[in-house]
């Protein structure tokens, strides 16, 4: 339980498409649930927010329980975003820091970046910002311990075993590899994020400055 009214569900096993699915089922299954009154899927979790505190928290676990081992996947048909970017240059400096963990050329890592499809998995963190699956493990790159204080906007990322579109200008621990003028949060927009749930994503370099 977090707090009263919510509870969060952490999915055993490894950031997988296949888990995600299985994430997405069991959305749909507690959206039926007369008590749930807001769900918010993460990457291998799912918060339920209830409309009053439930009686018997445990039972509710061990409905989710048995939902998340016997509900088969759920595919999302979402939409397809074929995405420029401007690799390297002043927006992404840390594309060095990527090549020097992964012993790959910028050419070689930009080359594995673009050549991927993407799943956006879950939309969190900032508003509007898209969790991606897709990245190839050979370019995965620990977050900064120090992070960057004014990354812009549009600014393409890694993190780890995940790839994004930074949706906000601020802080942020992801790498910065390069930079698409593709707006994915705008407030004044309905819906205001670009992306939803099981949207596909396809990069193409637009330039490549090294």
């Amino acid at each position: 339980m977090i707090g009263t009214r919510a509870m969060l569900f952490e999915a055993p096993g490894d950031f997988t498409m296949a888990h995600q699915r299985r994430v997405w089922a069991l959305m749909d299954a507690a959206g039926a649930r007369p008590d749930v009154q807001e769900l918010i899927p993460g990457v291998t979790n799912l918060m339920l927010i209830f409309s009053a505190p439930p009686d018997s928290p445990q039972a509710v676990a061990d409905w989710l329980c048995h939902a998340w081992n016997t509900l088969p996947e759920r595919h999302i048909e979402g939409r397809l975003f074929e995405i420029g970017v401007r690799y390297g240059g002043a927006l992404g400096e840390d594309l060095a820091a990527v090549c020097a963990h992964s012993g790959l050329s910028a050419r070689e890592v930009i080359f594995i970046h673009h050549g991927s499809e993407y799943t956006v998995c879950a939309i969190g963190s900032a508003p509007g910002f898209g969790y991606l699956h897709g990245l190839d493990p050979r370019i995965a790159t620990p977050r900064k311990t120090v992070p960057s204080l004014n990354m812009q906007a549009g600014t393409v990322i890694i993190g780890g075993m995940q790839a994004g579109i930074s949706a906000l200008t601020g802080p942020n621990g992801w790498n910065p590899i390069g930079f698409t003028d593709l707006r994915v949060f705008d407030p004044h927009k309905q819906p205001p994020a670009l992306f939803a749930v099981g949207d596909r994503i396809r990069f193409y370099p637009e330039s490549i400055e090294l």
